[in-house]
């Protein structure tokens, strides 16, 4: 039996991440509010808590965050990525340098709300299927900058990951065979171009498209704002059992009909670029 291992971020990932959100926030003069009335050795103790039921996802960002302003600041807690928070739930305590700690707040809140907007949102969609067999997957629809870290909130979610960029896989779409002359034509060159590791997936909307897609033999056809009707077909025509994954029209209301037509996958962007924020606050435990 495979395990699934929880998603991870690169250190050098979240440092970049953590140390281009400060330099937004702090400026070139830093945490003027702060400096202004708080003495430089003041201590502070805060507990990080959640408001709302949902999913986490950003911790080791808040970590870096605090630690970056003073290495000396000790983030303890009960939560990791992944695991599911209820209201008023503490997930973290953070203790140091009372200045450091609020010059750093609303980075480590904003990547954790962010991020755990979208693992929680994620985890709806994942739920609403759970015992159908496909998976549903994030796309390259994210925030400039943010494409890393918001495709591993999707992970912490349960979701999976589509391709992360141009350059790591290939996927047709309806503009490259406009140009490239045809369906069958534009998967040929994609297999004269790529080295054998890399996945070929063709975009379709209709099922004479699909056709042209099986028969030039791609890794994977994405199934293009087709009725569940459509969709049921393509699945039983596929009898080379390339992966199928479908695409447009998915929301919360519609993607239990699109996963009992038995395709393999669900991408949407709406689990990157519609996910609200998690509400969490950060209060100092006062003594």
């Amino acid at each position: 039996m495979s395990v699934s291992l929880p998603p991870l971020l690169s250190p050098l990932l979240v440092n970049k991440a953590v140390r281009a959100a400060l330099e937004e926030d702090l400026g070139r003069a830093g945490d003027i509010t702060s400096q202004a009335t708080i003495r430089p050795a003041a201590v502070a103790e805060a507990v990080l808590a959640s408001r709302q039921e949902g999913v986490i996802a950003g911790m080791p960002l808040v970590k870096a965050a605090f630690q970056a302003m003073d290495a000396g600041i000790d983030v303890t807690g009960g939560v990791a990525d992944g695991d599911a928070c209820a209201p008023g739930q503490m997930l973290a305590r953070i203790a140091g340098n009372a200045r450091a700690l609020l010059s750093a707040e609303r980075v480590a809140l904003n990547f954790l709300m962010h991020l755990s907007g979208i693992a929680t949102l994620t985890a709806l969609y994942v739920d609403r299927i759970a015992d159908t067999g496909a998976k549903v997957c994030c796309t390259r629809k994210t925030l400039p900058g943010l494409r890393a870290l918001e495709k591993y909130a999707v992970r912490c979610g349960g979701g999976a990951n589509h391709r992360f960029g141009l350059d790591d896989a290939v996927l047709i779409k309806d503009n490259h065979i406009a140009i490239a002359g045809g369906v069958r034509e534009a998967i040929a060159a994609a297999r004269a171009f790529c080295g054998h590791l890399v996945k070929i997936e063709v975009e379709v909307d209709t099922l004479a498209q699909f056709e042209a897609a099986l028969a030039a033999g791609p890794d994977a056809i994405l199934l293009d704002n087709m009725t569940t009707q459509e969709l049921r077909e393509a699945v039983a025509r596929n009898g080379a059992g390339i992966a199928l994954e479908a695409s447009g029209n998915v929301d919360l209301a519609t993607i239990r009909a699109i996963a009992e037509t038995g395709v393999d996958y669900i991408s949407t962007s709406k689990i990157t670029m519609a996910a609200p924020a998690l509400d969490v606050s950060l209060d100092i435990a006062i003594t």
